[in-house]
């Protein structure tokens, strides 16, 4: 087989590690080519050529006018011209990752000109614009019909299944995992409980540093690594002057001051608060690095786990704090305002009816889940919780999660081998090393490939229908082949779907 890898860019991130295991993943005799629009590190495993056309747009090329815009037409033969001086006879496949995220504004236009002239495309979808990223959503392009798709997990296929997708040409490849490295002894020798993550804003910070307010001292929080962009950075460095002004036991940042593995050894735990994953790494990694990992669950993405017998039934789906404590009329107004922009993005409408039912479902019994709070609210209910000793007892009734954290540390200090903990995490490990291994990885590549050669589909998505399943689904579960989901924005939360605070654009 002759692979051609498409993608934006190659710099060190999720999918750069997907396509690379791919590479790593054919099969004794096949060949691949890279095709990136900005150059990739020196070990890369594949010869790679750079086509800027089909990197990210800058600021620049977003405002220049139509006429100076990219000529699709043009970039398409470029990237032809790539692909017959590495194959003079062509490729079997163009294997394309996260085409539906409008990073490039002219992207769909190019796949539709490699599709006029013969390639044979395989678009690998990692994320949705429609799932939480309004702001990279094609609006006026259809994405690409009569080719193969492929998807990470049960919910996204079923997605796009409910969108027009047929079976035959939708694939679900589960990403590979390889085994975390921890050192040999443990170094940090102050408790910790690690949230290994890029701080990003759907991360939810928030909620972990509310965690911590529960752990016994002297045990701190925390976090790897600081977010890249200028945005998640603004709300990055507020979290630590919050943090700081309220005398919280969290350090930011903390890959900078350790190494990784000695940060994983010496941990209490993990914590996961994630509310938006694509595949799901946070709940499969921390097994292999023999360490409990404790936090939010998310069933859309962990319903493919648990069914291969993974668990996470110590994991929570909500965690409540009383209305009271926000200002429920602001949070509504802000709430309305958003699924209402959003959903105009999508071309969607919503009657009023349908929104203030879901705002009746998400604040019933006048509780509310901390996670569809902005980083305003949840900044005002950690302050409040902080402050109070008989309110912090309030919410750990409400929330028996909080209460783990006491025996788990004493744990720690004081180790037993019968410790029920230690059979959670040979079991998990177990299932992560047999289902997600590099070599049940390459079977299923391979199958892929060989029925995206054999097998023609004629399908497109309908772009109103996907819409409509994550504004619906937002944190929801993952629905049946055979059941749509219900059509009720009860689970949008401000903190994944609106414009981030601290920023002015």
């Amino acid at each position: 087989m002759k692979i051609a890898f498409l993608h934006y860019h190659l710099t060190p991130g999720g999918v750069t590690t997907v396509i690379r295991q791919q590479i790593e993943a054919l099969p004794s005799g096949s060949e691949s080519l890279m095709i990136s629009g900005e150059p990739g590190p020196e070990d890369f495993p594949a010869r790679t050529v750079v086509i800027p056309e089909i990197g990210y747009d800058s600021l620049d090329s977003q405002k220049k006018s139509p006429e100076n815009s990219l000529d699709a037409s043009r970039t398409a033969e470029k990237i032809i011209q790539a692909i017959s001086a590495c194959w003079p006879d062509g490729c079997d496949i163009v294997h394309v990752h996260n085409p539906l995220l409008a990073k490039n504004r002219h992207f769909l236009k190019v796949l539709a000109e490699l599709q006029k002239r013969g390639i044979r495309l395989l678009l690998q979808v990692h994320d949705f614009a429609e799932d939480g990223r309004p702001r990279t959503y094609f609006r006026d392009d259809a994405y690409p019909a009569d080719a193969h798709y492929c998807v990470i997990n049960q919910r996204d296929y079923h997605a796009l299944l409910h969108s027009g997708l047929k079976p035959g040409g939708l694939h679900l490849l589960p990403n590979m995992v390889t085994p975390c490295n921890r050192a040999r002894c443990p170094s940090i020798f102050d408790p910790f409980v690690l949230y290994p993550v890029r701080a990003i804003r759907r991360k939810n910070i928030g909620e972990a540093i509310l965690h911590s307010l529960f752990f016994p001292d002297p045990c701190f929080l925390a976090i790897t690594l600081p977010p890249n962009s200028d945005q998640d950075r603004l709300i990055h460095e507020n979290w630590q002057r919050f943090a700081l002004g309220h005398q919280l036991k969290v350090v930011f940042a903390a890959s900078q001051k350790y190494l990784f593995p000695d940060l994983v050894a010496s941990a209490v735990a993990m914590i996961s608060t994630s509310i938006s994953e694509g595949f799901g790494f946070s709940f499969l990694e921390p097994w292999t690095a023999g360490q409990m990992l404790y936090g939010r669950l998310l069933p859309d993405v962990c319903a493919d786990f648990i069914q291969k017998g993974l668990r996470l039934d110590h994991m929570y789906q909500r965690l409540d704090i009383p209305l009271c404590w926000i200002d429920q009329d602001t949070f509504y107004r802000q709430w309305t305002r958003c699924i209402k922009a959003c959903a105009t993005i999508y071309d969607l409408v919503l009657t009023d009816e349908v929104i203030q039912q879901a705002f009746k479902t998400i604040t019933q019994n006048q509780k509310i889940d901390f996670a569809l709070l902005d980083e305003a609210f949840q900044q005002q209910v950690i302050a409040t919780i902080a402050a109070s000793e008989n309110l912090k007892n309030q919410v750990l009734k409400m929330n028996p999660a909080f209460a783990l954290w006491e025996s788990l540390v004493r744990q720690h200090k004081n180790p037993r081998p019968e410790n029920g903990n230690n059979n959670i995490i040979a079991h998990n490990n177990a299932v992560v090393q047999e289902y997600f291994s590099k070599s049940r990885y390459q079977e299923q590549v391979v199958k892929i490939y060989q029925k995206t050669l054999n097998t023609r589909v004629h399908q497109k998505i309908d772009k109103k229908a996907l819409a409509r399943q994550f504004l619906s689904l937002s944190q929801g579960p993952s629905p049946s082949p055979s059941q749509n989901p219900a059509q009720s924005p009860a689970r949008f939360s401000l903190l994944k779907w609106s414009r981030p605070l601290f920023s002015d654009t």
